[in-house]
């Protein structure tokens, strides 16, 4: 099992499913990153507005206030430069380019398996 070290990383995890949020917290915390949970897509935007610190985000697409795919917008819009990865249950191939359309740069399917999600992160983390 590989094992990464993101100390000084921090990572917003945006899931309105509290089990979900916290399971990617539980699966993320081992490598020493710092957890940010937003519960929709406005909590997520005002995160990146009070933290110049996150360096990359897990957004959730089918949120019930703002979705995934508006909240990646703006924040793109505001920090184009933070990755975003899309996370979602019901990925069909129409669904990917509405991802890269809103700006996500990756995505990832649900259920999230841990050395996938480890990886991807890693991916972007260790630029």
């Amino acid at each position: 099992m590989t094992s990464y070290n993101w100390k000084g990383k921090t990572i917003l995890v945006v899931d309105d499913n509290e089990l979900n949020s916290k399971l990617l917290q539980r699966l993320i915390e081992p490598t020493g990153a710092k957890v940010i949970i937003a519960t929709d897509g406005k909590p997520a935007i005002e995160a990146c507005l009070k933290n110049q610190d996150i360096n990359i985000i897990m957004m959730d697409i089918q949120m019930p206030e703002m979705d995934g795919y508006e909240a990646t917008k703006t924040i793109k819009s505001i920090r184009p430069e933070v990755p975003v990865i899309a996370q979602t249950a019901y990925f069909v191939n129409e669904e990917r380019q509405k991802m890269q359309d809103a700006g996500c740069d990756e995505y990832i399917s649900k259920p999230i398996r841990r050395n996938e999600l480890l990886e991807l992160l890693n991916k972007y983390l260790m630029i």
